[in-house]
């Protein structure tokens, strides 16, 4: 298993600067957004070959959400992702990060009712991964099925949901990403729904049950990593977190050091 992050601003201006400096503190991946992977195209790859630290995987920078409200903020969210695909697998990264959505419903919050139809959005989610699914196999990339807490989405919050529509449509290029903080809230035995989910588990983000970084938290980091091991996970495990107040690089070298003792 290798250690990526997010951008920070104080990891440099230059792709190669942020690089660089990641290699110095411990991490050997950088997660972007798709976006800047396609108008810095050029750069990041000389960036990636001089220092030797890869693009771990892609978040965000596209439009709408694969589960919409809006059939066409859904069909843009498709096709922006397709787009971001061709470059994904020339870099190296593992895929393209997306959850059904992020903060257009919750079931927890007042209005309560979604408006529409656990089927219809089950239909919608199914038809948005088939065509997803066509652009990963046709480009070598993948799609990486991200669950959220109720609190951000209500359609897709535990690794089973995300795993039960894999299956559901036979999806060879959809795989799970495993987020400790969702699963610190959504899941009732982190490594036993790691288990379940086994090698459909394809990318990892790291923040600790308070949303800070890695040891700030109560999570079982070092469980949850016995179980990765267990199921065969190699991927990258990106730091996705907000950070204690203090000095960004030193919490980050001290993160590194963190999470690798808790790797072992």
């Amino acid at each position: 298993m290798k250690l990526a992050t997010q951008d920070r601003g104080f990891f440099g201006s230059t792709y190669e600067q942020k690089l660089s400096k990641l290699k110095e503190l411990g991490f050997e991946g950088l997660e972007i957004d798709g976006k800047s992977l396609i108008e810095n195209y050029s750069e990041i790859e000389k960036a990636v070959k001089a220092t030797g630290v890869s693009i771990s995987s892609i978040c965000g920078g596209y439009r709408g959400w694969i589960g919409d409200f809006d059939d066409e903020q859904r069909k843009l969210a498709i096709a922006d992702i397709g787009e971001i695909m061709k470059r994904t697998a020339e870099i190296g990264a593992a895929g393209v990060i997306a959850p059904a959505a992020f903060g257009i419903f919750s079931r927890k919050l007042p209005p309560f009712a979604p408006p529409r139809s656990a089927e219809v959005e089950r239909e919608a989610l199914l038809d948005s991964l088939s065509k997803l699914n066509d652009h990963a196999l046709s480009t070598g990339s993948a799609l990486l099925l991200e669950p959220l807490n109720r609190y951000e989405d209500h359609m897709i919050n535990k690794l089973e949901d995300a795993a039960s529509l894999i299956q559901e449509g036979g999806f060879r290029g959809v795989k799970v990403i495993a987020d400790f903080f969702h699963m610190q809230i959504e899941e009732r035995d982190i490594s036993a729904s790691l288990r379940e989910t086994g090698s459909l588990v394809a990318h990892v983000h790291l923040a600790d049950s308070n949303r800070l970084q890695p040891g700030c938290g109560h999570t079982d980091f070092r469980k949850g990593f016995r179980t990765l091991k267990e199921i065969g996970f190699e991927g990258h495990m990106a730091v996705e977190c907000e950070l204690a107040p203090g000095d960004g690089l030193q919490a980050y070298a001290e993160m590194a050091n963190y999470l690798k003792a808790c790797m072992q």
